[in-house]
């Protein structure tokens, strides 16, 4: 890979601009798939907290909880977005706001799936697990350093 600067400049270089430059492209890319195949990205987390539930019962209130932190959607936008999932078939919802996935549903999911699966190798092509794992750590150095915080399941 042909990299941006030489070493002695790319350690100058802003870590804002970078983490950002990577979250716009892994988050537009895994988007821009996902919308291949008829969903959308917070689509697809509330099909896989419900699908990966197994016997623990899922509720509407529970998942928008789960979340409403990932990548600051909302709890607004992520009331629509299940709404959607509800109306396409792949979950239902009963009056007390649990969650089930439905036969259409769990097949969507499994397609979307062997998609994330896809999208997972071609995002670490190259890439060891011990430079991905030590690219989080400093990461989340990085997140605490400065006073932030940041959680994900």
């Amino acid at each position: 890979m042909e990299y941006s600067h030489e070493d002695a400049e790319l350690i100058r270089q802003p870590i804002g601009y970078w983490s950002w430059a990577a979250y716009d492209a892994v988050v537009s890319r895994t988007r821009g798939a996902l919308a291949g195949l008829g969903t959308t990205q917070p689509q697809w987390w509330i099909l896989s907290r419900v699908a990966l539930a197994g016997d623990e019962v899922r509720t509407r209130e529970g998942v928008t909880e789960t979340l409403r932190g990932y990548l600051a959607v909302g709890g607004e936008a992520l009331s629509e977005e299940m709404d959607t999932v509800i109306v396409q078939g792949w979950i239902t919802q009963d009056a007390e706001g649990r969650l089930a996935m439905t036969p259409e549903g769990r097949e969507f999911f499994d397609k979307a799936v062997a998609l994330q699966g896809d999208l997972w190798d071609e995002r670490h092509a190259g890439i060891s697990d011990e430079e991905y794992l030590i690219t989080l750590k400093v990461l989340q150095r990085f997140i605490r350093n400065v006073g932030g915080q940041a959680w994900h399941h």
